[in-house]
């Protein structure tokens, strides 16, 4: 894929990775995830393996706030796989209405437990109502299909099935605040909309006009790829490309589908006679969505540039008001001594000769 992830040193190295990260509205189990790595770094400094542990203790606290920004993804993940497993054949609610019912308290326990806030809710909204629409075609052109039983559902598709792109909402809103993640060169959003627009809307016509999505799959490298993710892990800061980024969290995603598949929540027309995974060209309709994702996030939350950028930027604005206002009080000084000071003497001398003839 030839993505580099590199630290940034000056923000993570001008203090001292033991050191508490600055507060960025984290909750209770996102503070105690930090003392631990700041006891964690504490004692290996103690133990003078501060230089060997402390990238581990980087390491480990990265994948547990990005398992943390997926909690909802998780927990309905778990119910799929669970209801696959010990749902009663039998029982008087069918098992995709108690999916829409599991699904709603998911999502009621994230706002009421603030780890969702008001403001990350109207996002998460938005990829239901989007991924809800999207269901609707596809289920009707037979890109993939549900159980045919229950009434939580809209025209054959089941509710719950919106709740599985509020998921990926979810975890972008929350590993936003999370992980501080900041972007250096994010595109105009003008543009970045008429793309993501664009993606959408060829999720659709493709079923009856050209398939446009390497095309797009390009546009996408040619508007994003010198867009680059800032973000932190601990103490330091780190940063990768944005298309990079954004590509593992497709293939993330992707291997959740092909669990979801295996619990029987939705089958694709290659699965209707046995289980089997998904093809691996869906990454390509993940990684697009995940760009839509972005845009729609970026949407609500306007994209922050990275610390280290801003500071500098503030830094040579605050130069080049300090040596405009120096060459200012420089014209002045030279303005008043010129008007102020009495005639030189070679002109008094002069005039001195001339009155003497």
């Amino acid at each position: 894929m030839g993505m580099q992830l590199g630290t940034i040193p000056d923000v993570g190295a001008d203090r001292g990775v033991d050191e508490e990260p600055p507060h960025r509205g984290l909750t209770a189990v996102e503070e105690r995830l930090d003392a631990w790595a700041n006891r964690r770094i504490a004692r290996a400094e103690a133990l003078g393996r501060r230089r060997r542990d402390a990238w581990l203790v980087e390491l480990v606290v990265f994948a547990l706030k990005q398992a943390w920004a997926c909690v909802f993804g998780a927990l309905l993940l778990s119910v799929l796989l669970l209801a696959h497993l010990f749902y009663p054949a039998g029982a008087p609610l069918v098992r995709d209405d108690a999916l829409t019912l599991a699904a709603v308290a998911i999502q009621v326990l994230m706002v009421a437990t603030r780890l969702e806030t008001a403001r990350e809710l109207r996002v998460i909204v938005l990829f239901h109502l989007a991924g809800t629409a999207m269901e609707l075609v596809k289920t009707d052109v037979g890109s993939w299909s549900y159980a045919a039983d229950g009434v939580l559902r809209i025209a054959g598709v089941p509710l719950f099935s919106g709740f599985m792109y509020g998921a990926v909402g979810s975890y972008m809103v929350r590993v936003l605040r999370i992980v501080d993640l900041r972007f250096d060169r994010y595109p105009r959003r003008w543009v970045s909309a008429l793309l993501a627009a664009g993606i959408y809307a060829n999720f659709f016509t493709h079923h009856w006009f050209v398939d446009v999505r390497w095309v797009l799959v390009g546009a996408v490298l040619a508007v994003f790829g010198r867009c680059t993710l800032h973000f932190r892990a601990h103490a330091s800061r780190y940063r990768m490309p944005l298309v990079g980024g954004f590509a593992l969290v497709a293939v993330a995603i992707w291997l959740a589908e092909n669990l979801a598949t295996f619990s029987g929540a939705w089958r694709y027309p290659d699965q209707e006679a046995g289980w089997q995974p998904v093809s691996a060209s869906k990454l390509v309709s993940w990684f697009l969505l995940m760009i839509v994702s972005v845009v729609l996030v970026a949407w609500v939350h306007e994209p922050r540039p990275p610390e280290d950028g801003r500071r500098a930027l503030a830094d040579r604005g605050l130069a080049d008001a300090s040596a405009a206002a120096e060459v200012r009080g420089h014209h002045a000084l030279v303005l008043r001594r010129t008007r102020s000071s009495p005639p030189g003497p070679s002109l008094r001398h002069s005039s001195t000769r001339t009155s003497a003839h």
